[in-house]
Parts: C-alpha cells; structure tokens; sequence
C-alpha cells in the first residue's frame, strides 16, 4: 500500500465533478481520489495491453503517467491497440498514447521515454515510480521488467496474451512472488510465436489490460486483494477463467543487479546459429523469383510453408502450401518428396524465417531448398502490390 501525504493533494472543483462516481464510493472516496492523483504508474509499452490499462488509469486519475515505448503506429496495429487511430499510423506510439491520455484527461502528468528500455537505463527510468506494469511481449524485457523491480522494490503488474489466451498477475508486492518464480528460465528462443505469427483476438488485450489497470488501482488505494500469489488464466474461446497459485520458491537466484538480458534468453546465440545456417542456405530475392515464374519453367516446386488460414489471405502464384507444422512433425517431408519428384525446390513464408527453418528440417531428410528472401511480404511490397499485406 503507497502512504502520500494527502494534506498535501488537492482536488480541483472541476475533478470533484469529473470523479463523483468514485468520490462516492466508500471504497475509493475523498481520500482514496487524493491517492490515485498523487501515484505515479509506468507502462512499458503502448501496444495491446498498454493501450487498454492507459485509458482506464487516466480516466481513473492517476496523477503520473510514465510511458516507455520507441515503436511507430502500424495499421496492423489498430485491430487491438485502440489508444491509437489511423491518423497516427507512422508516427510514434507514445506520443499518440499521450494525446489521447490527455484527451481523457488533462490532469494526468504524461512522461514520455522513447527508448528501448535496457539494463542500462531500467533502473533510472523506473526509480521515480510507485509502480510497474508490464505490457511487453517479448522475454528479455519481461526478466528485464522484473529485476528491475526487484532491485527497486516496485509491484510489477504482469499480463501477456496469445491467440484466444491470456493471463495476469501481480509480481513483487508486499513479499510475494516475482516473475522468475514462474518462469525459472526463459523458454529457447523461437519456441514460443509472437503475435505476428501466431495471432491474437482483438479484445483479448483489452481484458487482460483492464484487468491489469484494475489491479494498479487496487494497490494504490490499499483495497481488495490483488492477483499476488495467484496467476489468473483466461481462455476467449471458452470464456473462462482459473487460477493458479504462486509462491516465492526459497531457493531462487537473488536478484542483485541487472544482466543482459539478450544473452540470457539465448537471443545472440540464436542469432548465430540462424546466420549460419542462412550463410550455407541458398536464397534468392523476390525479383528473382518473378523472373523464374515468367519464364515458364517447369523444373521447381514453389512451396508455402505458412499456415492455412495465411495461405487464405495471399499467396504467390503457382504456390503449394505445406505448413511448417506439418514438415516438424514428419507428415510434411513425405508430401514434399512426392511433391518433388526430382524437381527443385524453392520455399517462402510471410518474411522469411519460417521457410528457412522447413529449409534445414528437410535438408536432415536429405531436401536441398532455396530460401525466398523476405517471403510473401517482400513479394507484395516490390513485386505485386495486390497481394495483400498482413
């Protein structure tokens, strides 16, 4: 629970009238207001869940508003990230976060950090904060996120989502868990999909945000009981919700200074190995492609590797679709063999990566490919500007 001074807040007659619904209820009142307008809160990211859970903490009152983010708006963006419209595609997230903050509220101070947060500015951003939530999705910055706090003793509202799920907690809050108590060790990279390959409902972030921004408020009037030592699943699809229970584990590693964060989830040495094996792939450009396409040859099979529902949006003529799923689990390998029948064989995905990967998965099983450079976006944005983008 945070103890401002409250002789030292006060509230104007115009906020008097703008909170009425909280000032009435006994729970939040004259004095849970006054707390609300002298905390100060920091999101770390204005995307999916950062653009829900910022609306409701400045229509709530929050006082101080931190944002971190160094993205510009996308129109693939707006299918979820509702603080931002389509006259801010191109420009940055954190200053569309800000002008739409203090559309809703002018009373709100808004801090704007256009930066990549990083071991060596975490701890001097987040100091000045009574508290942390997270709206990230990646994992060196959720461990980042978390040891920051650690060190700082801040509470650490967490939430992530994927396709249909989600889920939220509250980490390092009066001696409760924290982040690493869940997730020991990062999962290998790639592992996991984010979004951009893998999906996400539209109004999924924008209850996991909510709720996010309803445990911020919590904390900061000291009332209820927050998600700490509970992790709360949610599933869109089946519209339910369970929870898991979470304890501190006495034998963690103490957090005793930030590290980098990149080496520990395995990023470089992914990134090496990927180079590597890119160096000893075959590729061609988009271009290149084209050229094979209209010359009539006949000697290629031009393989899909994305999913089903994507070979649906767009794809490049003459195409098959074999799914990645697919060649992992070995189903693949044999459809492409027959496929073949001594043909070459040249593969594409949306950007690239996912073709690469079916590339060394078939070339165990004795396949030489070529890799299309930029996949299935390269072609749209330099060959055919008709196949859509997504």
């Amino acid at each position: 629970m945070l103890n401002p001074n409250l002789d030292e807040v006060q509230l104007t007659k115009e906020e008097y009238e703008r909170y009425s619904r909280h000032l009435i209820l006994p729970e939040v009142g004259l004095d849970g207001q006054k707390r609300l307008k002298a905390a100060s809160v920091l999101c770390i990211g204005t995307g999916g869940l950062g653009s829900p859970l910022l609306l409701y903490l400045a229509a709530a009152g929050v006082g101080r508003i931190g944002i971190v983010d160094f993205d510009v708006v996308d129109f693939s963006n707006l299918q979820r990230q509702v603080i931002h419209g389509t006259s801010w595609v191109g420009k940055p997230k954190i200053a569309s976060a800000k002008d739409r903050i203090l559309e809703i509220n002018p009373f709100c101070q808004v801090d704007l950090y256009e930066t990549r947060l990083s071991a060596e500015n975490a701890l001097d951003i987040v100091a000045p904060y009574d508290i942390v939530v997270d709206g990230t999705d990646n994992f060196p910055t959720r461990y980042l996120v978390n040891d920051a706090c650690v060190l700082l003793n801040k509470p650490n509202v967490y939430g992530s989502i994927f396709r249909f799920e989600g889920q939220a907690t509250v980490f390092n809050y009066e001696g409760g868990p924290n982040y690493r108590d869940l997730y020991p060790e990062p999962p290998p990279p790639g592992l996991v999909p984010s979004c951009a390959e893998g999906g996400v409902l539209g109004i999924l972030p924008g209850i996991i945000g909510v709720i996010q921004a309803t445990e911020t408020v919590k904390i900061i009037l000291g009332a209820g009981e927050t998600l700490s030592g509970r992790l709360l699943l949610y599933n869109a699809l089946n519209m339910s919700f369970r929870e898991l229970k979470l304890r501190p584990n006495p034998v963690r590693p103490v957090i005793d200074k930030l590290i980098d964060y990149e080496e520990f989830c395995g990023i470089p040495q992914a990134r090496a190995a990927e180079a590597q094996q890119q160096a000893a792939m075959q590729e061609i450009t988009v271009t290149e492609l084209k050229q094979i396409l209209d010359s009539g040859a006949q000697d290629f099979v031009l393989l899909d590797v994305r999913n089903p529902n994507e070979y649906e949006i767009a794809r490049i003529p003459g195409s098959v679709l074999v799914p990645l799923p697919d060649i992992e689990n070995g189903d693949g390998v044999t459809q492409v063999k027959e496929l073949l029948n001594g043909h070459k064989l040249i593969v594409h995905c949306k950007l690239g990566g996912r073709s690469a990967k079916a590339i060394g998965i078939l070339k165990e099983s004795g396949i030489e490919g070529v890799n299309v450079v930029g996949g299935i976006t390269a072609w749209s944005q330099e060959v055919d500007s008709s196949v859509p983008q997504y």
